[in-house]
């Protein structure tokens, strides 16, 4: 997969992206990132990517001719069939799991990213595929969000992680937030591991998985459990942990 992230500021990218998994993931040709600054393609001496809004108000706009010109170029150069062409605002659709598995089944993204009071609608309204927020709050520009994005999708790629079962069980994949893990020591100042992850029963160790996720569900995020795929089994053990909670 190949992500192209137009940014005014392509330095912030080096760290995140020249470390661990990501950088591992392009070092063995799993993903191809690249950076673009649309001031290069403003034009005039100033290189003027923003102006001030029609109608009034405070602060500036980022203006349409930089990021269609920068966008054209990279599309102009790449030859991909699947390419989604991505602006990262508050107002856009707010960001998940879901969405992560959705875009990783592109062959190329074009995440743009804001600065200032926004974009032109233009842009918007005739470049964008579709518009993505990482959360309800506002950030000073767009490049922590398209660094969420690109390593959210990453993660999706086949041969990124180290093991094909790391993503199906991370928080969110399947609707839940992830069981416990533990690790050595078996016993730490006393606080112990659960014995039955030394049982060799494969199938009671998922069964207690499964159900340490709906209750880690239950108290911390509720709220995903109306969209969570949930079995028989799943809701029966959801009624008596509501029937427990109630009781006390």
């Amino acid at each position: 997969m190949r992500i192209d992230i137009l940014s005014l500021f392509p330095a912030m990218f080096a760290g995140p992206f020249g470390d661990s998994i990501i950088q591992r993931a392009v070092d063995n040709g799993i993903l191809d990132i690249n950076i673009t600054n649309p001031r290069d393609f403003a034009e005039g001496r100033h290189q003027q990517v923003d102006d001030t809004p029609f109608g009034g108000g405070s602060g500036m706009v980022m203006k349409p001719e930089p990021i269609f010109r920068a966008v054209n170029n990279v599309r102009s150069n790449t030859d991909y069939e699947r390419r989604r062409i991505i602006l990262v605002s508050p107002e856009g659709y707010r960001f998940d799991q879901a969405k992560a598995k959705e875009l990783a089944g592109y062959d190329q993204l074009i995440i743009v990213c804001g600065h200032y009071e926004g974009f032109d609608a233009r842009i918007s309204e005739n470049l964008a595929d579709e518009i993505i927020s990482v959360g309800d709050y506002v950030l000073t520009g767009g490049e922590l969000p398209a660094m969420i994005i690109t390593d959210a999708v990453a993660r999706m790629l086949p041969g990124v992680l180290g093991s094909a079962e790391s993503a199906p069980t991370d928080s969110f994949y399947n609707g839940l937030l992830e069981h416990p893990q533990y690790t050595r020591p078996r016993e730490f100042e006393g606080m112990k591991v659960p014995e039955i992850l030394f049982s060799g029963d494969h199938a009671r160790i998922a069964k207690w998985r499964r159900e340490k996720a709906l209750e880690i569900t239950l108290r911390n995020r509720p709220d995903l459990l109306r969209a969570a795929e949930l079995t028989k089994e799943d809701r029966e053990y959801l009624a008596t942990l509501n029937r427990q909670d109630s009781e006390s």
